[in-house]
């Protein structure tokens, strides 16, 4: 059945089916908004590896249970 798996025209025959659905139109915007999802996730997990990472942080990521007496 399928040989070579994807090949150029699977591809053309794939964005000719999204352009007839979304319409030429809303592709743009569609994109727009995808270029701006993925750059808040990128800056995201660059703050989550920058604060794992610091150097002379004591804090841990997990709460510490206290013990419940004063000292």
């Amino acid at each position: 059945m399928i040989r070579n798996g994807l090949e150029p025209w699977h591809l053309l025959i794939v964005a000719i089916v999204i352009i007839v659905m979304f319409g030429s139109k809303k592709l743009p915007e569609a994109a727009r908004g995808l270029g701006r999802s993925l750059r808040i996730l990128k800056s995201e997990a660059k703050a989550m590896k920058d604060y794992d990472g610091a150097p002379g942080d004591t804090t841990s990521a997990r709460p510490v249970a206290e013990s419940g007496t004063a000292r």
